[in-house]
């Protein structure tokens, strides 16, 4: 995120200093989320949302692999120089997306197997079979929850603000489940222990 600043001359006739200053927060996106098509986005809106609400600067995209393959590789090869440092890339059926990605790339690129043909079984095999030199992390099936925080966990060892945000994430967790404890505490059967 940077700043611009901006400043509005006063109306004509008026005073020098009683011009308008305004800053204004311009994001440019850390993380990338890019999707085989639009048919992934009730998927992938789970990591959107955490992104979102965890304050990571984010883009969203459609590129295929196989009918847009230069679009893909333009992407990969530029991604780092616009400032991207996380790639979260998902795919269903053959799922070559975050392979192809990752190969025109030095950024971490986490791929989402996106559930179809086969239960998601064929995507998550596509994405976690790659070769020697070409990693991408992958996450389970529809994962694109999981997908968001492990990006979250990337850009945490180097931003102690983003570190802060995640162990209050973190936390929280722990909290849930202490009061689902608490809650079925309260649960009463007749042969029921605790």
């Amino acid at each position: 995120m940077y700043i611009a600043k901006a400043y509005l001359p006063p109306p004509s006739g008026g005073d020098k200093g009683e011009g308008l200053c305004f800053l204004f927060f311009l994001m440019k996106p850390i993380v990338s989320i890019i999707m085989g098509s639009t048919s992934d986005m009730p998927v992938m809106e789970k990591a959107m949302n955490f992104l979102n609400e965890q304050q990571i600067p984010f883009e969203v995209n459609a590129l295929s692999a196989h009918r847009t393959p230069g679009a893909v590789e333009q992407f990969a090869r530029t991604a780092e120089g616009r400032g991207i440092r996380v790639i979260i890339a998902a795919a269903g059926m053959a799922a070559a997306l975050p392979g192809v990605i990752a190969a025109s790339t030095t950024l971490p690129v986490i791929g989402v197997p996106i559930k179809g043909m086969l239960d998601g079984l064929d995507a998550m095999l596509s994405i976690i079979q790659m070769p020697p030199g070409i990693p991408v992390a992958t996450v389970g099936v529809n994962g694109a929850m999981n997908a968001a925080i492990l990006a979250m966990e990337m850009l945490a060892l180097q931003d102690a603000d983003v570190a802060q945000r995640l162990k209050a994430y973190k936390a929280g967790l722990g909290k849930k489940i202490e009061k689902a404890n608490k809650d079925l505490a309260e649960v009463k059967y007749e042969y029921k222990t605790n």
